[in-house]
């Protein structure tokens, strides 16, 4: 444990962080798998509809620094490809 007061904040402040980031991390994998299993299903609508989606929400965690910006555009370039191939 911390033995500095200036340790003891840096703890609660990366606690606090790490779940304000893991909200944003789930819902980022929960929509993913919507998407792949929409693509799945040759479900062309559905699928556009959540990539759309997933496009925004995988674009607010790069913002917010959740996602590194490369890893982001490498997630919605991936899953774009995928919806593209049943379309």
């Amino acid at each position: 444990m911390a033995n500095h007061k200036s340790e003891l904040k840096r703890a609660k402040q990366n606690e606090t962080r790490r779940l304000r980031n893991k909200t944003v991390k789930t819902n980022t994998r929960t929509i993913t798998k919507k998407v792949r299993q929409a693509t799945a299903e040759k479900a062309a609508e559905k699928a556009v509809e959540d990539l759309n989606m997933a496009k925004s929400i995988i674009d607010k965690a790069a913002k917010k620094g959740v996602l590194h910006r490369k890893t982001a555009s490498r997630k919605i370039s991936r899953l774009s490809k995928l919806v593209n191939s049943i379309s």
